[in-house]
């Protein structure tokens, strides 16, 4: 069943919204926590939305934007003051404009959503808390009832696809904007596990290698923000060597991390990286959001085969963990 009811109370400046689905409960939850399937749901149908941010831990943040029929935008943010892993959540829902910042001149809400188990499947229970009634009237009259009710009526179709999300299909690329990508991949082991596969030299060393036939002989993971980092690889005939080298700009273990990253001994401006690490059915979404200086370097490199290398490595990351 999709959405069952919708009901605005102008007295307690609340909009609430109930769905009932025939899927475990955990199901509905890794499709709100992943933002490779909530942006299949989060805009209606003529805007699709993509989320370049989704950290959904107290605390965290999400951001996103939702794309108009004609190319326009309209872009938006959450910042979650608590989450109750598999349960629920309680975010700040605002506008923010073009570039990510927030838009002061638009209101925000509190968006409070319940995740529970029911005879037949689950059920979530979504209230948006209004700060005045000018403001409930203003987002009313723009079509967030209309909105809604299309955005999460697509949630069946995403709580039905399995494959495009279970561990076992892969490391996947999105193009998120002309400058950014998204690389993701559930892999087997638990979050703290990857995390530390990440940040200890020695297990570094044993998978992140690329295709075989490379050693990795210089590694030095970052540890505090601040920190730089360096990694080298080498080829087992010695005749190729390269390396890329960078600074760790924020750091949450063992969820996130955000750097940036360079070839070294190469002029020119750096990628952002940020590493997002998510509880998934089947172990941990690992996801890494990609900044290029400019189209044409990202095209650049993605056609060199760093998705097909990335894989490579991350079905040896499974081996560590």
């Amino acid at each position: 069943m999709p959405i069952t009811d919708v009901t605005s109370d102008p007295t307690a400046l609340t909009l609430t919204v109930t769905g009932e689905y025939t899927v475990p409960v955990e199901r509905l939850w890794q499709a709100w926590s992943d933002p490779r399937q909530i942006e299949r749901f989060w805009g209606p149908p003529q805007w699709p939305a993509t989320f370049t941010r989704h950290d959904m831990v107290a605390g965290g943040r999400s951001d996103y934007f939702m794309t108009g029929p004609d190319g326009e935008r309209s872009a938006g943010y959450w910042t979650f003051e608590s989450v109750d892993e598999g349960r629920g959540f309680t975010a700040i829902d605002g506008f923010a404009a073009d570039d990510g910042t927030e838009n002061d001149e638009m209101p925000t809400m509190t968006f409070d959503v319940h995740f529970e188990a029911t005879d037949d499947g689950c059920r979530f229970v979504s209230t948006t808390r209004f700060p005045s009634t000018e403001a409930m009237e203003q987002l009313v009259a723009m079509g967030m009832v209309d909105g809604v009710t299309a955005a999460w009526g697509q949630m069946p179709d995403v709580l039905a696809d399995l494959a495009s999300f279970a561990h076992g299909a892969g490391t996947r690329v999105d193009e998120l904007t002309d400058t950014t990508v998204r690389v993701s991949r559930v892999v087997r082991g638990s979050v703290e596990q990857v995390w530390r596969a990440h940040h200890d030299a020695e297990l570094v060393q044993q998978w992140m290698l690329g295709p075989d036939g490379w050693t990795m002989p210089v590694c030095e993971p970052a540890q505090q923000v601040g920190d730089s980092y360096r990694y080298e690889w080498a080829s087992d005939d010695g005749e190729n060597r390269f390396g890329f080298e960078g600074e760790l700009l924020e750091s949450t273990p063992p969820r996130r991390s955000v750097t940036t990253e360079a070839m070294t001994g190469m002029d020119g401006p750096s990628t952002r990286n940020e590493m997002t690490l998510t509880p998934a059915s089947g172990g941990t979404l690992l996801s890494i959001v990609i900044t290029y200086p400019t189209t044409e370097l990202r095209d650049e490199i993605l056609a060199t085969g760093m998705v097909d290398g990335m894989e490579t490595s991350y079905a040896r990351l499974e081996t560590v963990v």
